[in-house]
């Protein structure tokens, strides 16, 4: 279902314009062969030189405006209104309303407008516009009407000799003076767009069967128009719902050959991946969301398609998976990627170049700083795989298009970033990457230290199981990383009662003595859950907390197990009271942990370390633990454990091997 989300969504997002078979850039040489035209088609000018053609002529055009005739007759009413109630048009003698009113009615025929519309238009080249008065719209010149200041102006500057000017200024004349000249916007736009009709889009015909170009060739700014036009023709005609439909399909089947052959890989190759639905979400969201940022990108034409930092895809599944995934999962990602990029020859060489020169650097991937180093050798190979592709082809150094390089620059620190995107994908879906591993191994951590400091005993032991599990999870090919944190982790709840376990006891002291077996087994079982508390506590990844809950699986401490037994025979026994909350392992890491936990503890009460007692050691408590079915959930086969027991052997032989007693000096009498 998930792989059906992204082949749907992919398929979706994929650019729906018809395809031009072609490839080309202005300066570059023309990849293929012959070209002529297929049919007769017109050479369109560039969006460019079109909308500047188009703003050219703008220029000439005047706007549409309508008289609102209305305005007039409301500030006339107004008028007369307010000569009749006002104090300051009252006290007014009759020559002066009557010349107020005869200006009031001549402005308004001549017209107001807003000062914005005003200054546009006397800006302009024509410094006119066309007033519609009814089905006629005249041109007027911005000159012939008036604003509200200059209105205002005109029937002061106009007044009659005796005609006092602060009288007519208290008659507050601005008060009724409105904008009647309003802009019509609907025929304005109409006008425009048929008046901008008059610029052509094309600049002449090119007949079928004519030349266009030959391999070799340099794509000039002519032959770039005419290849752009060809280009643009084939598009449209390729736009019927026919040829859409079959287009569809052709995307959709190409998308599910890719995609499925991903999911054969991990179905067949990588099964434990393949169950892991948390891993299949992680790595189809990585690959569905470049491939949409591609084909989004192409589409809108946003930026170069070598700014999108494909690389991030082989660092994140590397880190989080595996480098055979990690190169898997790029090249599907480039493949489909490719199949939308201009020059996909040349885009599938750099980055499949650039997706096995991380997965080299990333080989042992310990340290943070390691993702920024692999930006570099990343940027290295961005610049070393396009100069060669260019020499390749063109044998010119000089072809070399510096823009290309600043690409990789911006992809090259949008890689140096990619250490934060593993930090937000561990928190994300809970992974647990190799440096934080490393991170978490590192014995001078808080919890590390306090478990060495309130247990040192336990720690010591911890430190060998961990030597013990990483040693046949190397053998035996599994996560020797993850074995090893866990194990210096998994006895971390000791911490709270570290008295009652033998290795952190002194001497004829044993806090045991006198407690019911039930009581010192609770105890002892306890170091389980108290160790899974202060893992959540200090934020300890779930992955390292399932070593705590799987060490002793549900197994019982069997001292006071047995003990119980032979105090009490005949009696029934309550089970649960002995036996450890579990789970069972259920991976290789903790069914490893768990053997290495048994045998190290073991081993010490061995009176004699031969070769002999070591092996009958390992195999009779790894035995025990197959024949009691902790391993059935676990993915490790009899040969794993077998080879598990030899190493636990060779190791254990190393560690308790016999010791020369140094000879001590004789001194002369």
């Amino acid at each position: 279902m998930i792989f059906m989300i992204a082949i749907l969504l992919i398929t979706y997002f994929f650019p729906r314009q018809g395809k031009f078979q072609y490839s080309f850039s202005e300066g570059r040489p023309w990849r293929y062969g012959l070209l002529t035209a297929p049919f007769d088609f017109p050479v369109y000018k560039s969006a460019e030189q079109l909308k500047r053609e188009q703003d050219s002529i703008l220029a000439f055009f005047e706007p549409y405006y309508i008289i609102d005739n209305q305005v007039m007759k409301n500030a006339l009413a107004e008028f007369d209104a307010d000569r009749n109630t006002k104090s300051n048009l009252k006290n007014l003698e009759p020559a002066y309303i009557h010349y107020i009113r005869n200006k009031l009615t001549e402005v308004y025929n001549q017209g107001i407008m807003s000062v914005e519309d005003y200054e546009r238009i006397a800006s302009s080249a024509t410094r006119s516009f066309r007033l519609k008065e009814g089905n006629v719209a005249n041109s007027r010149d911005i000159e012939s009407i008036h604003t509200i200041r200059s209105a205002y102006e005109k029937i002061l500057n106009e007044r009659p000799k005796h005609l006092d000017e602060n009288k007519l200024k208290s008659a507050d004349i601005n008060n009724y003076l409105k904008e009647n000249i309003i802009y019509d916007a609907s025929t304005s736009e109409k006008a425009k767009r048929e008046f901008i009709q008059q610029v052509s889009p094309t600049i002449g015909m090119i007949q079928a069967g004519q030349r266009i170009i030959d391999q070799g060739e340099i794509v000039d700014a002519q032959t770039y128009t005419i290849l752009s036009s060809l280009k643009r023709v084939i598009e449209e005609r390729s736009g019927g719902v026919g040829s859409d439909s079959w287009r569809l399909v052709g995307e959709f089947l190409l998308v599910l050959i890719l995609l499925g052959s991903f999911y054969l890989y991990l179905l067949f190759f990588r099964p434990r991946e393949f169950r892991n639905r948390k891993n299949v979400t992680f790595m189809l969201l990585i690959i569905t969301f470049f491939v949409i940022l591609t084909a989004i990108t192409v589409k809108f034409n946003l930026f170069n398609v070598y700014i999108i930092p494909y690389a991030i895809v082989t660092i994140l599944i590397r880190t989080f998976i595996d480098s055979r995934t990690a190169l898997f999962a790029s090249i599907v990602t480039i493949l489909l990627s490719s199949l939308m990029v201009p020059y996909p020859f040349e885009f599938i060489v750099i980055q499949i170049t650039v997706a096995m020169v991380s997965i080299f650097v990333l080989k042992e991937l310990s340290e943070r700083s390691q993702l920024i180093q692999s930006s570099f050798f990343i940027l290295i190979t961005y610049i070393l795989a396009y100069v060669g592709l260019t020499l390749y082809a063109e044998g010119d150094i000089k072809k070399v298009n510096g823009m290309i390089l600043v690409y990789f620059l911006i992809n090259f620190i949008f890689i140096m970033f990619s250490y934060l995107l593993v930090y937000i994908f561990e928190k994300s879906f809970g992974f647990i990457s190799g440096v934080s591993m490393v991170e978490l191994a590192n014995i001078n951590k808080p919890l590390l230290k306090e478990l060495s400091e309130k247990a040192p005993g336990t720690f010591q032991h911890s430190m060998q199981v961990s030597n013990l599990a990483t040693a046949a999870a190397t053998k035996i090919g599994a996560n020797a990383s993850l074995v090893r944190t866990g194990a210096l982790y998994h006895d971390i709840g000791k911490m709270v009662n570290p008295a009652f376990f033998t290795e952190n006891q002194a001497p004829g002291i044993n806090p045991h003595a006198g407690l019911p077996f039930e009581e010192s087994a609770r105890i002892i079982i306890n170091h389980v859950k108290d160790g899974v508390k202060i893992a959540k506590q200090n934020g300890l990844p779930q992955q390292i907390i399932d070593f705590i809950e799987t060490h002793h699986g549900t197994s019982v401490p069997k001292y006071f197990y047995i003990s119980w037994k032979n105090v009490n025979p005949g009696k029934e026994i309550d089970e649960e009271v002995f036996r450890y909350p579990g789970p069972n392992p259920f991976s290789k890491e903790t069914a490893i942990m768990m053997m290495a936990d048994a045998v190290e503890a073991s081993s010490r009460s061995l009176p004699e370390y031969s070769e002999e007692s070591i092996r009958n050691l390992v195999n009779k408590i790894i035995d025990d633990q197959l024949e009691e079915g902790y391993f059935k959930k676990a993915p490790i086969t009899f040969k794993d454990i077998d080879t598990v027991k030899g190493v636990f052997v060779d190791k254990l032989k190393t560690i308790y091997h016999t010791r020369i007693a140094y000879p001590e000096l004789k001194t002369q009498i």
